[in-house]
């Protein structure tokens, strides 16, 4: 059922970079569904991108029994859901990662345990 509002809807956001110490990125893994939605994160739009990798990923997703087997030279990156190519040297802010932006990365070859996408 839809609705139809009478009056101009008009609320100030609550969720905007000011409120947060940095901005949200959300990020999800695809084909793992262990995972049901992505993580949210509070992550400085200094931070390079690379690091996501080292520092960031392995704290999340690390326990999956795909991780570790994650090549990521290989890894698909998309960004609000159209392929996205990320210089890992450059900062999130760099690569053009926004205040509630949401990226996930595909691993080819590799979709959840034992192929189940879990």
């Amino acid at each position: 059922m839809s609705v139809a509002a009478v009056a101009p809807y008009e609320l100030p956001a609550r969720d905007t970079v000011d409120k947060f110490p940095a901005p949200l990125l959300y990020i999800g893994w695809e084909d793992h569904l262990l995972f049901c939605a992505p993580f949210c994160l509070p992550l400085p739009p200094d931070m390079p991108f690379g690091a996501l990798a080292t520092q960031v990923l392995p704290g999340i997703y690390g326990y999956h029994p795909d991780f570790a087997r994650i090549d990521w030279q290989k890894v698909q990156w998309l960004k609000s859901g159209k392929p996205f190519s990320p210089d890992p040297a450059k900062s999130l802010a760099e690569n053009g990662l926004r205040h509630k932006d949401v990226i996930r990365f595909r691993t080819p070859g590799l979709n959840g345990i034992q192929g189940s996408c879990s």
